[in-house]
């Protein structure tokens, strides 16, 4: 019987952590029924102590999950890990998962304590966690760079106080293989006590080895547990890659000898659920998820692919979930269809009101596209005028002109509370026009620092297509995202959508990497 490789998914938490990405509780909520179904062993909620915001999320995700372990990050501290037991206190299976800085470097600069105070609020923050939940993983922050003689220390008294997973993250992204890999090793052989909790790895991928590094300590260090994120969603560089880790260690069986709970035709679904949700669009080049991950331009490739698809595939494109963008529903289609499609998508709604409203978006897409797909759904269900009631902003019309050799001309009416407004402007072009039309009356001075357009299915000019509109002010990033067959339209919405997160103001507070 082979060992088992715990996945724990960490896309909630530190892959929202990238500039822009931070998500509403109600698309938590959707990504972590999509996890469930992915079957992940733990789901990392969030961060409960870091806002209200991220406590109803992660209480909502408690309450909602019954498969998978759902788990909430604590800060080394009794207020933090108290508010991360009240978050899961309507699980079916409860984690938190506390951490301390361990590096030199971090205790001195970042804490600004002592090795000795690091130790004893570690030992003491595990001992508090433990008579409030059974499952407690710890992690020293900045793990790899610290000291070996201390860090076994303190990750000796935590397992005796009761941790029963102990992390080991790459913080900074700064590991090479072998070398982590050892580093695992090293721990486990040093501490008498290490055979008493699982190991689990967490790299960050600035150097591109965020995959190999967690996979080396699997295989050399003995780890039993992946800490990843769908896509590889993260600040700076990223996580690791859920999809890579879950396919290497069913690709290559025979060298890693483990075996791994998810269900592999649901990783390409929840990376388009990832991916339309934060408005992180996966390059095309991207391993198992990207567009062209099995593709063949080459002509030798083609030839040998047609007579046997293993001469250049290990994997088949229908064990990842690939395939599965098939029409699904049309004008004709009914409320229940399109409900029982949503349902099948892993898409819920608190009210019969929201369904309705969805509904009504669905049948004006199909008035205006004759094919519907799931990315569609999955693009009207995120849409911000659908899955939030009481969004400040909302958009209403919009008209424009264009003409070659004359200036492209937009008409924007907006809501912007109860008040509507409407607002006309020039620009470069219809999208330049459109945004600057906004832009005057709400008066935001936010910096766009991103536009970009992907289109939602491939294969058509009919398709939807998907912005995504990244804005700066005062120090925050967010995302906005917007999806219409009309690309201007699309790009008002994505606009006026990041404004609704500026307006928000949720304050969100840095966790561990």
């Amino acid at each position: 019987m082979a060992d088992k490789l715990i996945i724990f998914d960490t896309t909630l938490r530190d892959g929202e952590q990238s500039p822009g990405a931070s998500m509403t509780r109600d698309e938590k909520l959707r990504i972590a029924r999509q996890l469930e179904r992915l079957k992940v062993d733990v789901i990392e909620a969030g961060f409960a102590a870091s806002s209200n915001g991220d406590f109803e999320a992660v209480k909502a995700i408690a309450n909602a999950i019954k498969e998978s372990t759902v788990c909430s990050l604590a800060r080394a501290n009794d207020r933090d890990i108290a508010r991360a037991a009240e978050a899961l206190v309507g699980a079916q299976r409860s984690r938190i998962h506390t951490f301390i800085a361990t590096s030199a470097l971090h205790m001195e600069k970042k804490l600004r304590m002592t090795p000795d105070e690091v130790f004893e609020q570690a030992r003491l923050s595990v001992r508090f966690a433990r008579n409030l939940c059974g499952d407690i993983e710890f992690s020293p922050e900045d793990g790899y760079r610290s000291d070996v003689d201390f860090l076994c220390r303190v990750l000796e008294t935590v397992i005796a106080e009761g941790a029963t997973t102990i992390n080991v993250p790459d913080t900074v992204g700064y590991a090479v293989p072998e070398l982590y890999g050892s580093f695992i090793r090293t721990l486990r052989e040093r501490i008498p006590n290490s055979d008493k909790a699982i190991w689990s790895v967490h790299c960050h991928n600035d150097l591109g080895m965020a995959v190999a590094n967690s996979l080396a300590g699997v295989k050399i260090g003995g780890a039993r547990q992946v800490e990843c994120t769908i896509n590889g969603l993260g600040e700076r560089a990223g996580n690791t890659s859920l999809e890579e880790i879950v396919m290497a260690v069913k690709t290559r069986r025979d060298y890693y000898g483990l075996e791994v709970g998810v269900d592999a035709t649901q990783i390409v679904p929840a990376s388009r659920m990832v991916s339309q949700t934060t408005g992180f669009v996966v390059q095309p080049n991207k391993a198992v998820v990207g567009a062209n991950a099995f593709a063949h331009a080459s002509g030798i490739h083609q030839d040998g692919v047609l007579k046997a698809r293993d001469t250049y595939e290990i994997m088949r494109a229908e064990d990842v979930g690939w395939g599965s963008n098939k029409i699904v529903l049309g004008k004709l289609s009914g409320r229940n269809a399109f409900k029982q499609r949503l349902q099948e998508l892993g898409i819920q709604f608190d009210s019969e009101g929201e369904i309705n409203a969805a509904f009504a978006r669905f049948k004006d897409l199909a008035d205006r596209k004759s094919e519907i797909f799931d990315e569609d759904i999955l693009a009207l269900v995120g849409d911000e005028s659908v899955t939030r009631e009481h969004e400040f902003y909302r958009l209403l019309s919009l008209s424009q002109h264009s003409e070659t050799g004359e200036r492209p001309q937009a008409t924007v009416v907006f809501a912007a509370g109860e008040v509507e407004h409407s607002a006309e402007s020039d620009g470069n072009g219809p999208v330049d026009a459109s945004l600057k039309a906004i832009e005057s009356k709400v008066g935001s001075d936010a910096e766009l620092v991103l536009y970009s357009v992907n289109a939602i299915t491939s294969g058509s000019t009919e398709s939807q297509g998907e912005v995504t509109v990244r804005l700066q002010h005062g120090g925050r990033v967010v995302n906005g995202v917007g999806a219409d067959p009309d690309i201007v339209v699309a790009s008002a919405k994505a606009y006026l959508a990041a404004l609704n997160k500026l307006h928000s103001n949720l304050d969100r507070v840095a966790a561990q990497g």
